[in-house]
């Protein structure tokens, strides 16, 4: 647990600047679900995480490197793994709420986007607020 201390979370707007910046995306969903729906990046690389372990030194340790899933919990446990395996924390970080907030966002995709948009709940932190403004990260 004091693992997820180590990672620093990012949403998914600050990804599009590292993005811009040349960082790697590596998606820890397994094959099946990346087959339905994908991050459109030029820099993705997918290992799912029950191969994780076994294929983690695929990723090169001198870039920068967002961690991705399908909401951030899988990808925040495989970031932590990397930074427990010598990978640096400043170089490695996790996307907050997955590509569920992705598409939430209208960020590129390939794929069928209804597998997210049709499951979104109003608990998100895109929703208005009382207020009538919109919290959003």
């Amino acid at each position: 647990m004091s693992n997820q201390n180590l990672v620093k979370e990012i949403c998914p707007t600050t990804t599009q600047e590292w993005i811009k910046n040349g960082a790697l995306l590596v998606d820890v969903r397994e094959n099946d679900e990346v087959e339905v729906l994908a991050y459109d990046v030029p820099l993705i690389l997918n290992i799912p995480l029950s191969e994780f372990e076994n294929r983690f030194e695929e990723i090169p340790t001198e870039k920068d490197v967002v961690m991705v899933c399908r909401s951030g919990g899988r990808s925040l446990r495989a970031a932590g793994f990397l930074i427990n395996h010598g990978y640096n924390s400043e170089k490695v970080v996790n996307m907050q709420h997955g590509i569920n907030r992705w598409v939430e966002k209208g960020f590129p995709t390939k794929g069928d986007t209804s597998v997210v948009l049709g499951n979104t709940t109003s608990n998100s932190c895109c929703t208005p607020t009382s207020g009538g403004s919109t919290s959003c990260c």
